[in-house]
C-alpha cells in the first residue's frame, strides 16, 4: 500500500487498515470485467427493456408479439431487442422467417426477478 503516501488519504489507523486493504484489491474484479457488469446494468437501465424482459420472463416471443404486448411498433421493439442481444440479455432462434426471443440464462431471470422484488419492498 506504498502508493497512498498523501497523508490525505490516510486514516488513524492505516497500518492497521493495510491488510484490509490489500485483501480488497486482491478480490477486486479486472477493469474490463467492471466495464462488462456495467455494460449489463446500462442495458437494464431502460424500463422499455425491462419490460421487454418481463414479456420474455413469461415466454419466448416473436417481435410482432413483444410489440403488440407493449403497444409499441414493431421496429422499436426490433432496436430495443438488438440492445438486449448486445448485452448478452436474450437470445433467439429462428423458426423459418419467424424470429423468436427469450431471455439468455437463468441469471438473467434472477437479476430480473431480484430487481422487481426489491422494488416492491
Amino acid at each position: 500500500m506504498e502508493k497512498y503516501k498523501n497523508s490525505d488519504f490516510l486514516c488513524e489507523n492505516h497500518q492497521e487498515h493495510t491488510f484490509s486493504a490489500e485483501h480488497t484489491l486482491k478480490n477486486m474484479p479486472s477493469r474490463n470485467t467492471a466495464l462488462e457488469v456495467a455494460s449489463f446494468f446500462k442495458a437494464l437501465g431502460d424500463s422499455t427493456r425491462v419490460m421487454i424482459l418481463c414479456a420474455l420472463d413469461e415466454k419466448e416471443l416473436c417481435v410482432c408479439c413483444i410489440a403488440e404486448v407493449l403497444g409499441m411498433t414493431v421496429s422499436a421493439v426490433s432496436h430495443q431487442l438488438a440492445a438486449l442481444r448486445n448485452a448478452n440479455l436474450v437470445k433467439f432462434r429462428k423458426e423459418g422467417k419467424t424470429v423468436y426471443y427469450s431471455i439468455a440464462d437463468e441469471h438473467v431471470k434472477m437479476m430480473l426477478s431480484g430487481g422487481l422484488e426489491h422494488v416492491h419492498e
